[in-house]
């Protein structure tokens, strides 16, 4: 089994480890799509191709306190890669799927729930060695190893 991390967003981070943490994959899944809701199921589509038999997956869920424009966006993408989860969970594909609130995720990598981006790239550093130029990156790889380190409880 493997332990994929999914941050959901106009550039969708992705990172999958396998059981001993080790990286297998990182990515920042694009679309060239622009019509909505095409561009949605194009991500969401790329996303799954990610996931193995087996595997089990820790999503980012919806920051409800956001606002401005890109958030409608967020949603859409976020629900899209939700439903073909489910379908794969439905299918018995998936092991576990597991929604981590934003909180929740900043405070498992930095013991306080609002840290921002550049604390939580830091934080993933100093606790696991892990480095990479996208805080989308950084938090699909904090969310694979809270899917390894706490999904089993």
């Amino acid at each position: 089994m493997n332990y994929v991390g999914i941050d959901p967003s106009t550039l969708t981070g992705i990172c999958v480890l396998n059981e001993n943490g080790e990286v297998i994959t990182v990515d920042e899944v694009k679309t060239k799509v622009k019509e909505e809701p095409q561009r949605f199921m194009d991500l969401a589509d790329k996303v799954i191709s990610y996931i193995g038999q087996g595997d089990s997956v820790t999503i980012e869920g919806f920051s409800y306190g956001s606002r401005g424009q890109g958030v409608s966006t967020q949603y859409g993408i976020g629900w899209a890669i939700r439903m073909k989860l489910v379908e794969l969970q439905g299918m018995d594909y998936i092991y576990k799927y597991t929604d981590v609130a934003p909180s929740a995720l900043k405070k498992f990598v930095t013991g306080k729930g609002n840290a921002s981006k550049d604390i939580m790239m830091r934080d993933v550093f100093k606790k696991w060695g892990f480095e990479n130029n996208s805080n989308n990156i950084c938090d699909a790889y904090a969310l694979a190893r809270y899917g390894l380190e706490k999904g089993m409880e």
